[in-house]
């Protein structure tokens, strides 16, 4: 079992990291960011509540997520571990999920955390493109489409998300700073947090967090 928490700002790569865990592993990736888009795409009522703060690159109020997250952690795939992307996002939410958890006799096995610096956090997402219909996610400079403007996938046009617009995103960089690094010292007087440099490749990046995990599972058995 393995209960993981992935940090780091926007764009700093713990969605691809998440899956690379999720697919070695065979722990669900929960990211609260694709849950609120879902709520926000079915217009929910999450949705409706969620769409402004994302829109202005604010973060979603704790009770909103919360919920969310605590009906996710509930279903069945989630009970032998999981890696959680994009949550906890502040520390008065890493309080109530450590609490969630304690009721249920459980615990993080690791806080990982990707160094990322800020100019390179802009340009990462400022040159991404997304595929509204299949979801598929290209980089005008690292990974770019074969034609451009469309998506290989389904040949629908691809878009630039308003939340990786440059503005919006020294916005959520500004909310990150703020309220999420926070979470850096909570989980360190913990002794769960790790940090990885997220500038060394997504393979390096990779072996790095897979030595974390080994350690923490021999760290369980002992």
């Amino acid at each position: 079992m393995i209960r993981i928490v992935l940090l780091g700002p926007p764009g700093s790569g713990k969605g691809t990291q998440a899956s690379a865990l999720e697919a070695k592993h065979g722990i669900p990736h929960i990211a609260s960011g694709d849950l609120l888009r879902a709520n926000v795409k079915e217009n929910t009522a999450l949705g409706q509540q969620a769409k402004p703060y994302m829109d202005r690159g604010e973060l979603v109020p704790d009770e909103l997520i919360l919920d969310m997250m605590a009906a996710r952690l509930s279903e069945p795939d989630a009970q032998q571990g999981y890696v959680l992307d994009g949550f906890p996002r502040t520390v008065a939410q890493a309080e109530s999920l450590e609490q969630r958890l304690a009721k249920l006799d459980q615990g993080l096995d690791a806080v990982i955390y990707l160094a990322v610096p800020e100019d390179e956090i802009l340009r990462r997402l400022s040159g991404r493109r997304t595929c509204p219909e299949c979801h598929a996610v290209y980089h005008v400079d690292t990974m770019p489409p074969q034609k451009e403007g469309i998506c290989d996938k389904c040949g629908a046009k691809l878009i630039q998300r308003d939340d990786e617009k440059p503005e919006v995103i020294r916005k959520r960089l500004e909310v990150y700073t703020e309220q999420t690094r926070p979470l850096l010292e909570f989980y360190r007087q913990r002794g769960l947090l790790e940090e990885v440099d997220g500038t060394i490749g997504v393979e390096n990046v990779v072996r790095e967090i897979e030595k974390i995990v080994a350690g923490s599972r021999a760290a369980v058995s002992e």
